[in-house]
C-alpha cells in the first residue's frame, strides 16, 4: 500500500470471542491475542476512532447453554459476562502495544469496568481511548451481532467492520463447499433475501434501515483492517455502496 489515507474517522470492529481462541478448544490463545492488539494498533497510527464490540464464544455461548437445559435469560446473561472477560483480555493486550483502551459495560460491574453511556463512549473515542463494548446489548435474547450495530449507531461510527474466519461472505461455506462464490458487494435486502450468514437478521435489518455499511473480512490476515480502514478492496461490503 502506497499512502496509508484513512477512509473513516470513526469505526466500529466486532469480533467474535472464538477468534481469540486460536486453535485451542476453549478459551483465550495469549498469542492470537497479541497479533490481534498489534493488527488493531495500527488504526491509532492512522489517528481512526476506534470501538469494538467482542463476543464470549470462547467462554461460554448463551445458545449453547440453553442446549445443555438452562433457562435462556440466564444462559444469555452467563455469556455477556464471557465477553466481559475477553473485553478484560483485550484491553491489557492493547496497553501492551502502547494503545489506551477503555472497556465500558452494558453491565455495571463495580470496581471491574464502567458502565456504557453513549456520552463516555464518545468522549473516550474524541481523547483517543480505542472502547471497549463488553455484555452485548445487557439484554437476553439479543446476539453481539446486534450490540455491535446498535453501538455503531449510537456511537456515530461510519462503518460497522465484522471480523470473520473466512475473507467475506459466500454463497456457501467455502471449508465445505470449494464451489462456493464470493460476494464483493451485497445490499441489505439481498442479505436477508438470501438468507447469508452475514450477522443475524435483527443486526442487518438495523444496519439496512440506518445505512449503516458492514464491512465482512479476514481479520487474522495480518494487514487487513488497515486495507478496509483506508478504503482498499478487501473482503466483503454490505449496503452503503460500492467503494
Amino acid at each position: 500500500m502506497a499512502e496509508e489515507v484513512p477512509r473513516y474517522r470513526r469505526v466500529l470492529l466486532k469480533l467474535s470471542g472464538e477468534a481469540l481462541m486460536g486453535s485451542a478448544a476453549y478459551g483465550i490463545d495469549p498469542a492470537v491475542l497479541s497479533f490481534l492488539a498489534q493488527e488493531i494498533s495500527h488504526l491509532k497510527r492512522l489517528g481512526v476512532q476506534t470501538a469494538i464490540v467482542i463476543g464470549g464464544g470462547n467462554i461460554f455461548r448463551g445458545v449453547a447453554g440453553v442446549a445443555q437445559g438452562f433457562d435462556r435469560v440466564r444462559a444469555d446473561q452467563m455469556g455477556m459476562l464471557a465477553t466481559v472477560i475477553n473485553a478484560l483480555a483485550l484491553e491489557e493486550a492493547l496497553t501492551q502495544h502502547a494503545v489506551p483502551a477503555k472497556v465500558l459495560s452494558a453491565y455495571e460491574i463495580k470496581s471491574v469496568v464502567e458502565p456504557f453511556s453513549k456520552e463516555k463512549g464518545l468522549a473516550l473515542l474524541e481523547e483517543g481511548y480505542f472502547v471497549i463494548l463488553a455484555a452485548g446489548t445487557g439484554n437476553p435474547f439479543f446476539t453481539t451481532d446486534t450490540a455491535a450495530t446498535l453501538r455503531a449507531l449510537e456511537l456515530e461510527a461510519e462503518v460497522l467492520f465484522k471480523a470473520t474466519k473466512v475473507d467475506g461472505v459466500y454463497t456457501a461455506d467455502p471449508e465445505k463447499d470449494p464451489t462456493a462464490r464470493k460476494f464483493d458487494y451485497l445490499t441489505y435486502d439481498e442479505v436477508l433475501q438470501k438468507n447469508l450468514k452475514v450477522m443475524d437478521l435483527t443486526a442487518i435489518s438495523l444496519a439496512r434501515d440506518h445505512n449503516l455499511p458492514v464491512l465482512v473480512f479476514k481479520m487474522q490476515e495480518s494487514g487487513n483492517i488497515l486495507k478496509a480502514v483506508c478504503g482498499e478492496k478487501v473482503g466483503t461490503l454490505v449496503g452503503g455502496g460500492r467503494l
